[in-house]
């Protein structure tokens, strides 16, 4: 699997594999997937990716840190006397 992001459109794009495009399904508002020839999907196009994946990445990394019971700014204070 392969991705590609344009940072000034926000799409993140992931190639699943290689082939020629048959048909291209929107999923959701920002959320299309391409199906090639077999109607085997092929490559997955997200809009508003800082939003929609990278936003929800942070959320989930943030409450990782709460469950293990780190707080923020402890850990980034930690991360400085390291550096």
């Amino acid at each position: 699997m392969k991705s590609r992001y344009d940072a000034e459109s926000d799409i993140l794009y992931l190639l699943i594999k290689e082939g020629n495009i048959k048909d291209t399904v929107e999923v959701s508002e920002d959320m299309f997937i391409e199906y090639d020839e077999n109607d085997e999907p092929i490559g997955i196009e997200l809009w508003r990716a800082r939003t929609n994946v990278f936003g929800e990445m942070l959320k989930y990394l943030n409450k990782l840190t709460e469950v293990k019971g780190i707080k923020r700014n402890s850990y980034m204070k930690k991360m400085k006397q390291v550096a």
